[in-house]
């Protein structure tokens, strides 16, 4: 008890004492400070898409339907596989125009104008792409009146990567936009083969700037555009309810039909009539007609603008309508003419092609190839009975093909259209199909004939008024290769290794068999 006592409590508890006093502040403090901000707190992460709306944008992407925007990348980008396959057509469908178009055409014309044709197809791919990348994607593609498109796409201001929803929710805009521009850019130079052989390579040019901005861009924004006139399957307040799956008012009737009234005020060719015209070398016709073929699979096909079931039967429909056209016409003219012809089977395969496209995405297999039959059928007659009757010099039969082809072929396509085949039908066309939907089509038939001849004829006279239409006489005798380019697509007396006429005198045969040749030359 004495040590206890002798513990210094008493310091202990003094210290104890200070000690507490001295935390009392601090402690006052802590009770008087305002609570903590809650922005200062970590954020809290949002959650991202969930499983079920990933599955059901990647189902969207292997069907090609509406993505979920909240659903993860797949539903903010284009898809790799719809995108590829558009690339894919776009090539396809300008491989159709060079080289199979300026190949198909080119054999068809005699040697001295082959250079001129092809420089015509060149001619329409560079300016067209011009154009198009200027304002007309902009004229067909944009939102604007029921006529004609607006100007928020031209220079391609906000053509990027990522898709136009209004068009296609897993193809790339830019993609989609190239896509589009080579039907542009083949369009008029289908036209070329109307007036092959007889038209400046100026006047061509001119013909082909005003042509794009008077008729095909309206005519494109009309039938494929949002907002467009005759756009039945997209647009419910379409005034013409009808259906053109790949161009056959937009790219066939306008230039089938330009093409008749442009060869009409040109006029003939300079012996029409009175001379053969004979195909120089239908070697590089069957050869252009094969690549047009190949490219027309990019052509319909890929105007489904997805590589889904719609592009697959499009690819059926294709094959079979082309292949049924190009059996008949050379059997027509086995029946009517006693042989079938080379040129004959290419024919066919071209008319198959053009009545298909209107209905290509739209109609069965059956159905194409009762289409295939009639498409080998009417234009033969046209190219051949039509042709002779009215006396019209359609250089390679552009009218009886495209124009005569792509009539029939848009008809067709409201007796044979199937939403089975395609369901998009029957967003707006449900009460037409069966029935009204014919009245629709020859109400587009009628549009675009009025727009196709009307704007050609004032174009025509236009610049025939301004810089003429036809080059001199003696220019078109001679040859436009000659006339507007300063070329020759063929050097035949250096097949042999020698330089000229000069070089076979060596040989008094060979000097007359050169004579003989260049006499011919110049002749044909």
């Amino acid at each position: 008890m004495r040590q206890l006592a002798r513990f210094p409590w008493a310091a202990i508890l003094g210290l104890t004492l200070i000690a507490a006093l001295a935390l009392l502040p601090g402690v006052a403090l802590a009770q008087d400070a305002p609570p903590a901000d809650p922005a200062a707190a970590p954020a809290v992460e949002p959650a991202g898409p969930t499983i079920e709306q990933r599955l059901a944008n990647l189902e969207a992407y292997v069907t090609n339907g509406v993505p979920d925007a909240e659903g993860g990348a797949l539903g903010a980008t284009a898809g790799a596989g719809h995108n590829a396959w558009m690339m894919t057509c776009a090539a396809l469908v300008l491989f159709m125009t060079l080289p199979g178009l300026a190949l198909f055409y080119g054999g068809l014309v005699r040697r001295k104008n082959v250079l001129s044709v092809l420089a015509q197809c060149f001619g329409c791919a560079g300016v067209v792409t011009v154009l198009w990348w200027a304002i007309g994607y902009s004229l067909v593609f944009d939102s604007g009146s029921s006529i004609l498109g607006g100007t928020s796409f031209a220079f391609f201001e906000g053509v990027t990567a990522a898709p136009n929803g209004a068009y296609s929710a897993w193809v790339s805009q830019n993609v989609f936009a190239m896509f589009q521009m080579m039907f542009a850019i083949i369009t008029p130079a289908l036209i070329v083969g109307a007036i092959a052989e007889r038209m400046k390579f100026s006047a061509v040019m001119a013909f082909v700037v005003l042509w794009m901005f008077a008729i095909y861009f309206p005519l494109a924004h009309m039938v494929w555009g949002g907002d467009g006139l005759m756009n039945g399957v997209w647009n419910a307040n379409a005034s013409i309810k009808s259906i053109d799956f790949a161009g056959g008012t937009v790219v066939h009737m306008s230039s089938g039909w330009s093409a008749l009234v442009l060869c009409l005020i040109l006029g003939k060719r300079t012996g029409f009539g009175k001379r053969a015209f004979m195909p120089h070398s239908l070697v590089f016709t069957m050869v252009g007609t094969g690549m047009l073929w190949v490219g027309w699979y990019g052509f319909n096909a890929g105007s489904a603008v997805a590589a889904d079931g719609i592009a697959a039967n499009a690819f059926v429909t294709t094959t079979l309508a082309a292949a049924v056209a190009c059996a008949v016409w050379p059997a027509l003219e086995w029946v009517t003419r006693g042989k079938p012809t080379v040129l004959g089977f290419c024919s066919g395969a071209v008319a198959g092609l053009v009545v298909i496209t209107p209905c290509a995405g739209f109609v069965s297999a059956s159905s194409a190839m009762i289409i295939g039959v009639i498409a080998a059928i009417v234009p033969f007659f046209a190219c051949t009975k039509l042709k002779a009757a009215l006396k019209y010099d359609d250089a390679l039969d552009t009218f009886g093909i495209h124009g005569v082809g792509g009539t029939i072929g848009c008809i067709l396509a409201g007796v044979f259209a199937s939403p089975s085949m395609n369901p998009n039908l029957d967003t707006n066309l449900k009460s037409l199909i069966g029935g009204g939907l014919v009245l629709e089509q020859v109400k587009a038939v009628g549009v675009t004939l009025v727009l196709a001849i009307g704007g050609t004829a004032v174009i025509a006279y236009a610049i025939k008024a301004v810089i003429g239409l036809r080059p001199s006489a003696e220019a078109e005798e001679a040859g436009l290769d000659d006339a507007d380019h300063g070329e020759a697509g063929y050097h035949l007396e250096e097949g042999g290794g020698h330089g000229g006429l000069e070089d076979l005198s060596a040989s008094p045969a060979r000097a007359e068999a050169g004579v003989a040749f260049s006499t011919a030359e110049q002749a044909g």
